[in-house]
């Protein structure tokens, strides 16, 4: 409980600036397409019913809120799920919103599950994967992840060209303080999201037939928007994990 809490607070501290980062919340109109068409062809057709876990300030949920769907917010962080609600009201769109942990999602059934960038944040996450299961029995999961941190040597490397980048041009950095070591090192994810573990995981959670697929557009959309030199490095791998 302790951990969760410790989680919580560093999320709610985070609401306030959150989507002042493009990585967050993308700008330009071609990005924002080239995320739409992703999900579009990732979700079963609209109207489905589609639980987002881990929702935040509401990228993904706000997108399938648009395409039609009859969409679930949930988060841990209610300064999150505050920020998601008044841009929801903003946009004219109408979803359902529920403050819960990943692990204790709001009784199904849901035609889809998906979640973005949230496994890497969880003390359980195969656990997770498995109460999302129960709650959508005969539904898709839809898992929105990239490929950061420890767990690929090119990567890194990537990575810490474009943080020194992001250092000399004196951009904000993504989050207004980094987690501590020891909450990271608790987290079996702490050290970065490689596509076979989440493979792996969502196998051993006990959904079938996992898919991976390269969101190579987003990341030419989102690399066409990027000075240079950051261009020469680009963004993060985006991926996707389908699994029925």
């Amino acid at each position: 409980m302790a951990l969760l809490d410790d989680i919580r607070r560093y999320w709610d501290d985070d609401a306030p600036t959150y989507d002042n980062s493009r990585q967050h919340r993308p700008r330009s109109p071609m990005v924002d397409a080239a995320w739409t068409a992703a999900l579009e062809a990732v979700l079963p057709p609209a109207p489905a019913k589609v639980l987002d876990c881990g929702a935040g300030t509401g990228f993904l949920s706000l997108l399938a809120a648009r395409l039609g769907h009859r969409v679930t917010a949930v988060d841990l962080s209610t300064g999150m799920l505050d920020r998601l609600r008044t841009r929801a009201d903003s946009l004219g769109l109408d979803l359902e919103v529920v403050h819960a942990p990943a692990t204790e999602p709001p009784e199904g059934a849901f035609d889809a599950v998906m979640e973005r960038h949230l496994l890497w944040t969880l003390p359980d996450p195969t656990a997770a994967l498995r109460a999302w299961r129960s709650v959508a029995p005969t539904g898709r999961l839809v898992l929105v992840e990239s490929l950061w941190g420890e767990v690929d040597g090119i990567e890194r490397l990537r990575g810490g060209a474009r943080r020194q980048l992001q250092r000399v041009r004196r951009v904000p950095p993504e989050h207004h303080a980094d987690y501590e070591p020891a909450l990271r090192q608790s987290l079996p994810l702490g050290a970065g999201t490689h596509p076979g573990r989440l493979a792996a995981m969502v196998v051993d959670a006990g959904w079938r037939t996992p898919r991976l697929s390269r969101l190579s557009d987003v990341e030419w959309a989102e690399r066409c928007e990027l000075p240079l030199p950051d261009r020469l490095v680009g963004v993060p791998p985006r991926f996707v994990i389908r699994a029925d």
